[in-house]
């Protein structure tokens, strides 16, 4: 057996032992199932999709008011946040498309040329080599180092989707939270003028009594103290009004305006009565599926770190066109062709590869407890917000009812103080009064509050597909 033989043999050999032992680099991430919580999430992301669920609905189904529905659109159209986050996609798939193209081989054209002359023969004239070579490199992929790396692309581009629908999921929520906010206001803002309104009166009337001599100055000067406080709340209303105008007009990327909304558009609520929400529907939120994506991208990191200690097989060929053969310059010149093939064996790389592979494989590991710990959030968020869905609707019937009592209750005060009770005082009319007016913006902040509540529910159950 001659030496080239022996060469081929001890390369084959080491190629199949490293074959064997390099399976595990070849696989394709699967969700580890090692604890509880991940194994519950891996059966839940193999179920079947409930497209009947809160956070599956279409946003256009959620949010049917018509000026919504188009503020909604404008800011998925124009938002700057919205737009970096496609743009993150776009660099992930540019990133993806070179990891995919790293299968090809390298070609390059390098064409050059030269002139000599030797000063023993002056009247000698330049000579002239050129070559117009053509070089091709190809690495051939035993290992899986351009696999990993292809697939390691493909899941960072697949989290950049996953952002980009968190962003698109607060951008709706934030666009739907500031539209009910502003009509909130308004709503205020109308019962408060109303109230400052029959405030004056209640003051003029005051002043009859006085002369009438049923109340005393002291009820006249209290009547007009309650009066200007309710124009200062109205200043205070004023100002939240403009900031969340201008919330809003961020958020479609607009010029500060005023956005006319009507203080009567309500948030029609659906029927939600569960006890707690499925795995399933937490699996489907873009910022718990961003972390699974991230995890693949560590898993993959750290095959590509396994894949370095193995050999590498490069495959090389040159040809073109050319008049220098030898130290000979010939004219006409003629085509050459090179051939080669090379392995590179790692034995000894000043501890490179191994501190890579366990930076690698501690990375990996952060991204498994990031993941989990993005879970356990999702489920607290959206525990959170079913509850405060729930007691917000509750809560907004008792001060709807609160309204109606303290409605008649000034009613009533107001009736036999005309009639001279002497069981009724005028501090009875003002406290009523003052009762009515916090009640009627508690129950105004409640039914928004109920609105905010849903809306987050619904982003939080990751809605806005």
């Amino acid at each position: 057996m001659n030496f080239n033989k022996i060469t081929i043999y001890a390369v084959g050999t080491v190629l199949a032992a490293a074959t064997l032992s390099s399976c595990n680099i070849y696989k394709k991430f699967d969700m580890p199932d090692d604890s509880a919580l991940a194994a519950e999430y891996k059966k839940a992301r193999e179920a079947e999709v409930d497209s009947a669920a809160f956070g599956n609905m279409r946003w256009q189904d959620v949010f049917t008011d018509p000026m919504l529905a188009d503020l909604i659109n404008q800011a998925l159209a124009n938002n700057t946040n919205l737009r970096n986050a496609k743009l993150n996609v776009d660099i992930a798939h540019a990133s993806l498309k070179g990891a995919k193209l790293s299968y090809l081989p390298s070609v390059a054209l390098g064409p050059n040329g030269s002139g000599s002359k030797f000063f023993v023969h002056p009247h000698q004239s330049l000579s002239w080599s050129y070559q117009i070579p053509l070089s091709v490199s190809w690495e051939v992929d035993i290992f899986g180092k351009l696999l990993n790396g292809k697939r390691g692309a493909q899941a960072a581009y697949e989290q950049s989707k996953e952002y980009q629908q968190a962003v698109r999921s607060q951008i709706i929520a934030a666009v739907a939270n500031c539209y009910y906010g502003i009509a909130t206001i308004e709503s205020q803002l109308k019962v408060s003028r109303n109230t400052a309104e029959l405030w004056a009166e209640s003051v003029k009337t005051m002043k009859d009594l006085k002369t009438a001599g049923k109340v005393t100055e002291v009820a006249v000067v209290q009547s007009e103290a309650q009066y200007y406080g309710i124009l200062g709340s109205i200043t205070d209303l004023e100002v939240s009004l403009d900031e969340m105008n201008n919330t809003l007009s961020l958020l479609v990327n607009s010029l500060p305006q005023k956005w006319t909304i009507s203080p009567d558009a309500v948030l029609n609520m659906p029927v939600i009565m569960r006890e707690a929400i499925p795995m399933r529907e937490l699996a489907a939120r873009p910022d718990v599926r961003a972390a699974e994506w991230n995890l693949a991208t560590a898993y993959y990191a750290t095959n590509s770190a396994r894949a370095a200690f193995y050999p590498g097989l490069n495959i090389t060929a040159n040809g073109g066109f050319t008049n220098l053969l030898g130290s000979m310059v010939v004219n006409p010149g003629k085509f050459f062709i090179n051939l080669a093939g090379s392995l590179a064996i790692p034995l000894f790389s000043r501890g490179a590869n191994i501190s890579r592979l366990e930076a690698a494989k501690a990375q990996q590991q952060q991204a498994m407890n990031n993941f989990e710990y993005t879970l356990m959030s999702a489920s607290a968020e959206v525990s959170d917000a079913m509850t405060l869905y729930q007691k917000s609707v509750e809560k907004q019937q008792y001060l709807a009812k609160q309204s109606e009592k303290l409605a008649q209750a000034v009613d009533y005060t107001q009736e036999l103080l005309r009639l001279g009770s002497y069981n009724t005082t005028y501090l009875d009319v003002l406290t009523a009064q003052q009762g009515l007016l916090s009640a009627q913006i508690s129950a105004i902040t409640a039914q928004n509050s109920q609105a905010r509540a849903l809306i987050n529910l619904y982003q939080s159950l990751g809605g806005g597909r």
